[in-house]
């Protein structure tokens, strides 16, 4: 073979692999975008009958409020060229960033923009029930325009102007990034919007079971489906060594799911004496968001133990939250999304196989690991704080008693999602 027929092979080759690449890409995407149907059936189901079509409602706008902001300025925020305070935020110049349109990278703005809705909708959760659907419209514009763009700019440009790129922060598909800045978000949005009335009665915290837990259960496997999307896609390539670690990271995923939902149900087994449906399904997602920074960069070995610690954290962070620090939280969204993705980051720091505490690696990358996981949450809590204060003082942020008893369906939206049936106004 000539030097000039081997050029030209090796061009043929790199075009094929730049085009799976934007064709796994895609995939990835659109599976990510799925996982909106699951974060929709999660909600309904372990939330009351009389606020389903509000939950429809915000999820489905969390995804059209999302795409729409961060194509016309979130992707600018999050990816731009410019630096503002010292690297806090970038920008971009009018004709580059804002308003994205670029033919050649329109797989990587879509692939962005799911990832951005889905830090917007793990709010959804912690707030359903008696929240303004006016309200969570101005938060969700929000996050998917200035607070979640902001933070991602952090690490995930991968350039030097990132700053924990620079500090060597691990962070694959967004433990951090995404859940841990969801999950941030929802806690100070529950905190600052209350509980449900009848809640906690005379200290104490009162059961309000969901109505369908078998949608609960199809949503959690839609979003273990999403999720081989959601780590596997943000290998960003395929072909050749990116498809071998883009496989290693699907079934460290699937691995680190697995286990968290077992060892939710034996924690549970242990504790009530039988095991607990709601927790387990919990368990599962929460293998699922511990494992998403260190999928690509822990063994099979590291994924199940990342899983098993984080199925074991939710469902004490869950009784946590709930009976001691009385946040309700109606589907476990701090505790899954938040916590977990917290403790999955700063797992990273013992597991990963290049510079891993039980690798020999020292304490480094577990110190970045943590400090770059509390910038996240805090950053979230701080931007959710202040939007929430300011509605607070305008617009109001929950509903009046009257509304939150009869159901937001009703009164928010004029309809029933279960118009045939009566339902308990509990």
């Amino acid at each position: 073979m000539t030097e000039i027929q081997q050029e030209a092979l090796d061009k043929a080759v790199e075009t094929i692999n730049g085009d799976m690449g934007a064709l796994w890409i895609t995939i990835a995407a659109v599976l990510v975008f799925f996982m909106q149907a699951g974060f929709t059936l999660v909600e309904i189901g372990f939330t009351r009958s009389k606020n389903a079509g509000n939950i429809i409602m915000k999820n489905i706008m969390d995804l059209c409020i999302g795409s729409i902001m961060f194509w016309a300025v979130g992707y600018g925020i999050m990816y731009g060229s410019d630096l503002v305070m010292g690297g806090f935020f970038r920008t971009s110049p009018a004709d580059q960033g804002y308003f994205f349109f670029s033919a050649s990278d329109w797989y990587n703005l879509f692939f962005q923009t799911v990832f951005c809705a889905t830090a917007a909708t793990i709010v959804s959760g912690a707030v359903a029930g008696r929240t303004k659907f006016s309200t969570y419209l101005i938060l969700s514009a929000v996050l998917t325009t200035l607070i979640y763009p902001i933070s991602g700019s952090w690490y995930w440009p991968f350039d030097d102007d990132a700053w924990l790129n620079t500090a060597g922060f691990i962070d694959f598909a967004g433990s951090s990034v995404v859940h841990a800045v969801g999950g941030g978000a929802a806690l100070v949005a529950a905190i600052m919007v209350g509980p449900r009335i009848g809640k906690y009665v005379d200290g104490k915290a009162v059961a309000i079971p969901g109505h369908n837990i078998p949608f609960g259960a199809i949503g959690v496997m839609i979003l273990w489906l999403g999720w081989f999307g959601f780590n596997g896609g943000s290998q960003l390539a395929w072909g050749g060594d990116d498809t071998i670690a883009a496989g290693s990271v699907i079934i460290n995923t699937n691995l680190a799911a697995a286990i968290g939902a077992v060892s939710a149900l034996l924690l549970t087994w242990l504790k009530y004496g039988k095991p607990d449906v709601s927790m387990t399904l919990n368990g599962a997602l929460a293998g699922l968001v511990g494992i998403t920074a260190g999928c690509g960069a822990v063994s099979a070995w590291g994924a199940l133990a990342i899983g098993l610690v984080c199925g074991i954290m939710v469902v004490l962070s869950i009784e946590f939250i709930d009976k001691k620090l009385h946040v309700d939280d109606p589907v476990g969204a701090i505790s899954v999304h938040g916590v977990c993705g917290f403790l999955g980051t700063v797992l990273v720091g013992v597991f990963a196989l290049d510079g891993g505490l039980l690798y020999g690696g020292g304490a480094s990358l577990l110190w970045v690991q943590t400090y770059g996981s509390l910038a996240y949450i805090a950053w979230a809590a701080f931007g959710t704080f202040v939007v929430l204060i300011i509605l607070k003082k305008t617009i109001g942020l929950r509903v009046s008693k009257e509304v939150e008893m009869d159901g937001l369906d009703i009164h928010e939206h004029g309809s029933e999602a279960y118009p045939d049936f009566r339902l308990n106004s509990h």
